[in-house]
């Protein structure tokens, strides 16, 4: 192996994703570099005290982003403050999405002055350069070097895995896959992640790997029971989620069974006509 791999984060947890790959001349690029979250951040907790960078960043030559949910981008503003200069790779919807994405955690997690959250703004914008997925991209010129492709991953809007080719002289070449957080099939929205036709080494979330998901169908009409057990009871349902990603989602399942539920018999008819 002459690559080796360094995780800031997401390894004794799950949320603070922050993956360095290194090149045999000490090269490197990061893969996200996200906020730890929840239990990880408490005193007893495998991220306290974890929040700034605490690894060398003179030899990082580029940071590429999976997507934008705050496990992933969180730390983006602690990397520029601790000297990072280089690109931030991303596709183009997530290109979009991550300044809004990191202006709204600024205010929630780090200040309410507008004019410091908009210089760190100003100069994320400057460092984002979007990729179309499919598309390879040179982060690293020359032998060593490296190069990047982005494609759809399925989970939010813009989300990606990193396929990385690898020079490493002659007739030696690697290819790292960084799988980020992968959708599911059957997704409203989105099209499922098609698989990368080779790899050498795969970087993979794992999450939920030790359970198996209820099949969508199944996951619509349990929801679809409980709108009608909270209505019917004239009740209110409150739903927490993710802003990006599952809120579309969760909308766009409620629509629907709103559109095939229209015609529904008198009691439960009036129950949903309130609703809607």
């Amino acid at each position: 192996m002459l690559l080796s791999f360094t995780h800031h984060g997401a390894v004794d947890g799950v949320t603070g994703s922050c993956h360095q790959l290194t090149l045999p001349d000490g090269q490197s690029v990061l893969v996200d570099c996200g906020l730890l979250q929840g239990a990880e951040t408490s005193p007893d907790g495998a991220g306290a005290n974890q929040l700034e960078i605490g690894f060398a960043l003179d030899k990082v030559r580029a940071l590429i982003v999976t997507h934008v949910h705050i496990d992933h981008v969180g730390r983006i503003p602690y990397l520029l403050a601790a000297g990072y200069t280089g690109p931030i790779y991303c596709s183009e919807a997530s290109a979009l999405l991550l300044p809004l994405v990191l202006e709204d955690a600024l205010k929630v997690g780090f200040t309410r002055n507008q004019a410091l959250i908009q210089r760190v703004l100003r100069v994320l914008r400057q460092r984002i350069v979007p990729l179309p997925y499919k598309h390879w991209q040179t982060v690293i010129a020359g032998t060593p070097g490296l190069r990047v492709r982005l494609s759809p991953a399925g989970h939010i809007l813009g989300s990606a895995y990193v396929e990385l080719d690898a020079q490493l002289g002659p007739g030696q070449k690697q290819r790292v896959v960084f799988s980020g957080d992968l959708g599911a099939p059957y997704t409203p929205l989105l099209p499922a992640p098609k698989a990368p036709m080779t790899a050498d080494v795969v970087v993979l979330e794992s999450t939920y790997g030790d359970r198996n998901h209820e099949p969508r169908k199944q996951r619509r009409q349990r929801l679809q029971a409980l709108c009608e057990h909270a209505f019917g009871n004239r009740g209110t349902l409150l739903v927490p989620a993710f802003s990006i990603g599952r809120t579309q989602e969760l909308l766009y399942e409620l629509e629907e069974i709103i559109h095939r539920h229209r015609q529904r018999p008198a009691a439960l008819g009036l129950a949903w006509a309130r609703w809607t």
